[in-house]
């Protein structure tokens, strides 16, 4: 199979991202990977474009891994539906060396009670929404080979930058009775971009044990060094004096990564894949201040997959489903800890499961 980039919702997943089924944990679309990610041995210069779709529907809420079912029970679930399309155009300059940009477009939809009448209120479900760019990465990649010498194993680095194209102040109307809406800034989790330059690391892996058997590994990390973006957490009211003083009154601008790792399966053109896959908002980011309100948290997910290889064609779909959700502290979390004595920890809705289809056509 021909090479195949990582491309980045997400976060997707990332990904949004995007980068991407991780619900009111925002971890942007960080796209999907081909699941055998082979370095081409031809040499040839030329143009690559990928498409990666990804679709989740979030509304399982966890506090820590204990979820709460009382909230489907009575209702006052927040239900968030993503779809995210993201393009990337690559550019191969030899074997080794290629550069790509990524441009996300997102489709964003959340339904909830609390933010609108509230959740003892009849009638008060309703939704907001968000459409637009996402945030734009141009990333350089490298195998550390030669793929003509080593044809059967080989490993890619990739540096890039993420800009803050999306739209990280995206307002929309909180209905708060029969004559009264606010307009203001929509929930972390939909909006379109996280309003931080950032700096993004990746490593893609492979190793074929025979024409039918291989394997994979891949490591995505987001450093963000901004702290916070600016973006008010009331929704279009005055924050409370409970945010101001734990810290979460304005939006933070997180740090995410993603890794994933796994076996495929290939028979002529055909390919099956069986791996894991692992996505997360650390509550705290390597580089730069941690405050402002974040849901940090990770989903533990299997991933199998299928693929299917032509001349300069390549088609695949996964579909990670959910084994483990963990809504962790989020710095604001620990000083109201710390200030209250009382340990504290907020929710954070997630999918079941996410649906990825994705395609690479080389020129």
């Amino acid at each position: 199979m021909k090479k195949i980039l990582a491309v980045l919702t997400v976060p997707l997943l990332l990904s949004a991202n995007q980068l991407h089924a991780q619900g009111c944990v925002a971890i942007r679309s960080t796209g999907t990977v081909c699941t055998k990610p082979d370095a081409t041995t031809d040499g040839l210069q030329g143009w690559q474009i990928n498409t990666t779709y990804r679709y989740f529907r979030s509304f399982r809420h966890f506090v820590g891994t204990e979820e709460q079912k009382e909230r489907l029970e009575k209702n006052t679930e927040v239900i968030n539906w993503s779809s995210n399309l993201d393009l990337a155009v690559v550019r191969h300059f030899n074997r080794r060396w290629s550069l790509a940009m990524n441009l996300p477009i997102i489709s964003n939809v959340r339904s909830s009670l609390y933010e609108h009448g509230g959740n003892s209120a009849k009638n008060a479900r309703h939704k907001t929404r968000s459409f637009g760019l996402g945030d734009i990465r141009f990333t350089g990649y490298y195998w550390l080979f030669d793929p003509a010498k080593s044809p059967n194993a080989n490993v890619q680095v990739g540096l890039g930058i993420k800009l803050p194209t999306g739209d990280y102040k995206y307002e929309d109307f909180f209905v708060k009775n029969d004559t009264t809406k606010i307009l203001g800034p929509l929930d972390q989790s939909i909006q379109l971009g996280d309003g931080g330059t950032g700096l993004t690391t990746e490593i893609n892996a492979y190793y074929n044990f025979s024409k039918v058997i291989s394997v994979y590994g891949s490591f995505f990390y987001l450093f963000n060094p901004r702290e916070q973006n600016g973006v008010s957490t009331g929704r279009g009211s005055p924050v409370s004096a409970t945010a101001i003083a734990y810290g979460s009154s304005v939006m933070s601008v997180p740090d995410q990564y993603m890794v994933r790792a796994g076996a495929n399966f290939t028979v002529s053109r055909f390919s099956a894949s069986a791996g894991m896959r692992m996505e997360c908002v650390p509550s705290e980011d390597l580089i730069g201040g941690s405050s402002g309100f974040r849901r940090p948290g990770y989903v533990i997910s299997a991933e199998p997959g299928l693929s299917y290889n032509f001349k300069k064609f390549s088609a695949f779909a996964t579909v990670p489903v959910a084994l483990k959700r963990d809504r962790t502290q989020s710095y604001a979390d620990k000083q109201r800890t710390k200030i209250t004595g009382v340990y504290a920890q907020g929710d954070a809705a997630f999918a079941d499961y996410s649906i990825n289809l994705g395609c690479s056509f080389r020129l």
